[in-house]
C-alpha cells in the first residue's frame, strides 16, 4: 500500500503525519536541488510552521537535471516519512511541505514559469558546492564551463540553477513583479553572498541593467545547516517502510541533531521557522565557519581515510585509532584559529560531534562523502590551513588530512578505469597518477591552482610538512596505497 493522503489513516497511531488541510497550503517557495538533505530540514521547518496554521509556504520541489525525485514523490502526493535515528532510539514522521515535485528537461517551461509568477516569494537551493560553477581559488564565474556557456548563448532556456534565477528576476522585472529572496543552503562559507557573486556575474553578461536590478533589490541571506544526511539506501527503504507499513519509494534516514541558522534577509517575508527551532542570527559567518571546518573538515578527513582503509561508514571509521588519533589534533588546530558564535563553548561542540560521528543507527557513506573534494578542501581544510600560516603555527594534522586526500587520488588513479566524483575528476587524476616518489606527487598535486592557490604551494614549510605527512601514511600498511609509493 504506497505512502499518499488516502492512505495517511494507514499510519501507526505513533507516526506524526500532516494534520493540517494540505489542499489549502499555498505555493510559495521553490527549492532547487530537492534531495535528501533538503527534505531532512527545510522542509521539515517549513512543516512544522505549516502545522503551527500559516499556511502560506507550501514548497514547490525541483530536481534541476533529473527526474527521479518527481517520479518517486508524485505517486505518493509528495509525501514522504523522515526518519530521525538515535544510537538506541528512532522517530519517523510524515512531511506535508512539499506541494509539487517538477524534474528534467521536460519541466523546464514548468520550473521557469514557477519561479517567474508572483506566488513564489523564496527560490531555495540545495546542489553541492559544484552547482554554483564558481572557481574555487578565485570565486570567479566558470564562464567557460559547457553548462553555463549553453546558457549565456540561450538565456530563455536556461538549465542551470544560475541561468534559471537569472530567467526567472528577468521576467519578474519585466512584469513589475517583486524579486524573489535567493535562500541558499549549501555547505559554503558565505553562502548567500556566494550565491550573490554568481548570480550577479551570470547576469552582467546577458543584461548589465538587470544585474544592477538584482544587486539593489534581490537578498541573498547566508545561512548554516547542520544535519548529518546520508542519502537514502534500499535498507533504509525497507527498515522505514516497515514501521510505517506503507510503501514510501524514497523516505529520509537522518540524525536525531538539527541545526539551521539564518540571516533575517528576505525580500518578500519569510514562513516564522523558528516555531521549528531555527535561529535567526547576525553572526552567521561564525556558525558557518564552526560547522564547515569543525564538522565538515573533519567528516572529509575521516572520508577520505575511510576510503584508504576499508571503512564504508562513518561509524566505521570512528572505531579506527588510526583516523581517531588524526581527528582529535585536527580539531585542535581547527578550533585555535576559530571565531566561534557568542556563547558556544567549541570543546562541547567538538563532543558532540564526537558522539554523531559514532551514531550506529546512520550509515553515512565515506563514499558519499569523500566526493568534490576539489570543491570542499578550500573552505573546509585550506581555510583554517592559512589562518594557521598568518599566526605563524604548524599545521601536522591538517597537513595529515590533506596528504590523506592525496593518497585517495592516488589509489583511484592506480585502478584500471577510476574515476573521482569530483568536477576536476581529469586534472586530479592526471596529476595523481604520473609520479611514485612522493616529493613529486606532493609537488604535482599542490600544483592545481584551482585548488591550492599560489600561496600554499610556494610556502617551503608547509610543503615540507605536507611531505612528511604524506610519507607517513605511505609507510602506514593499512593505507592502501603504500604499494603503488616509492616511500
Amino acid at each position: 500500500m504506497r505512502l499518499n493522503e488516502k492512505n495517511l489513516s494507514q499510519l501507526p497511531a505513533t507516526i506524526q503525519r500532516p494534520a493540517y488541510d494540505r489542499s489549502k497550503v499555498l505555493p510559495s517557495i521553490v527549492h532547487l536541488g530537492i534531495g535528501a538533505f533538503h527534505r531532512a530540514h527545510q522542509a521539515m521547518f517549513t512543516d512544522v510552521v505549516l502545522a503551527s496554521g500559516d499556511l502560506g509556504w507550501g514548497i514547490v520541489g525541483a530536481g534541476v537535471i533529473s527526474a527521479d525525485m518527481k517520479n518517486a514523490l508524485l505517486p505518493q502526493d509528495c509525501l514522504y516519512a523522515l526518519a530521525e535515528m538515535g544510537a538506541d532510539s528512532e522517530k519517523v514522521k510524515v512531511i506535508g511541505s512539499i506541494v509539487d515535485v517538477l524534474g528534467g528537461p521536460e519541466d523546464a517551461d514548468k520550473l521557469l514559469a514557477r519561479m517567474s509568477d508572483i506566488a513564489t516569494r523564496i527560490v531555495s537551493i540545495t546542489v553541492t558546492e559544484k552547482g554554483y560553477y564558481l572557481d574555487p581559488a578565485t570565486g570567479k564565474l566558470l564562464m567557460q564551463a559547457p553548462a553555463i556557456a549553453a546558457d549565456l548563448a540561450s538565456p530563455a532556456q536556461p538549465k542551470t540553477i544560475l541561468g534559471l534565477i537569472v530567467q526567472a528576476l528577468k521576467n519578474r522585472k519585466a512584469a513589475g513583479i517583486p524579486p524573489f529572496t535567493v535562500l541558499s543552503c549549501d555547505n559554503l562559507p558565505n553562502n548567500g553572498k556566494l550565491a550573490k557573486a554568481a548570480v550577479l556575474a551570470f547576469a552582467r553578461e546577458i543584461d548589465a541593467d538587470l544585474a544592477v536590478w538584482v544587486e539593489a533589490n534581490v537578498c541573498f541571506p547566508c545561512t548554516m545547516v547542520d544535519r548529518i544526511t546520508p542519502a537514502t539506501t534500499d535498507a533504509d527503504r525497507v527498515h522505514v517502510n516497515g514501521v510505517t507499513g506503507l510503501e514510501d519509494a524514497w523516505p529520509v534516514v537522518t540524525e536525531e541533531f538539527v541545526q539551521w541558522v539564518i540571516e533575517d534577509q528576505f525580500t518578500m517575508g519569510r514562513p516564522d521557522w523558528s516555531i521549528g527551532g531555527a535561529i535567526f542570527s547576525d553572526e552567521i559567518e561564525c556558525w558557518e565557519n564552526m560547522k564547515l571546518r569543525c564538522l565538515n573538515g573533519a567528516h572529509s578527513t575521516l572520508s577520505y581515510l575511510g576510503q584508504l582503509t576499508g571503512r564504508e561508514t562513518v561509524a566505521d571509521a570512528m572505531q579506527l585509532p588510526l583516523i581517531t588519533g588524526i581527528l582529535d589534533p585536527l580539531w585542535v588546530e581547527i578550533r585555535e584559529v576559530l571565531h566561534a558564535p557568542k556563547g558556544v563553548n567549541t570543546a562541547d561542540y567538538v563532543e558532540s560531534l564526537k558522539k554523531r560521528f559514532r551514531n550506529p543507527a546512520l550509515k553515512h557513506r565515506t563514499a558519499q562523502i569523500a566526493s568534490d573534494g576539489s570543491q570542499k578542501l578550500p573552505q573546509r581544510l585550506l581555510a583554517p590551513l592559512r589562518d594557521r600560516i598568518a599566526k605563524g603555527l604548524s599545521s601536522p594534522a591538517i597537513a595529515t588530512a590533506i596528504a590523506a586526500w592525496m593518497h585517495f587520488a592516488v589509489k583511484t588513479a592506480h585502478i584500471p578505469g577510476g574515476a573521482l566524483n569530483d568536477p576536476m575528476s581529469a586534472e586530479i587524476l592526471a596529476q595523481a597518477g604520473k609520479n611514485v616518489e612522493p616529493s613529486a606527487i606532493v609537488d604535482s598535486l599542490l600544483s592545481l591552482e584551482k585548488i591550492f592557490g599560489k600561496d600554499l604551494p610556494a610556502n617551503a614549510a608547509f610543503r615540507a610538512e605536507l611531505l612528511g605527512k604524506f610519507v607517513e601514511l605511505a609507510k602506514n600498511p593499512a593505507v592502501a596505497t603504500a604499494q603503488q609509493i616509492k616511500a
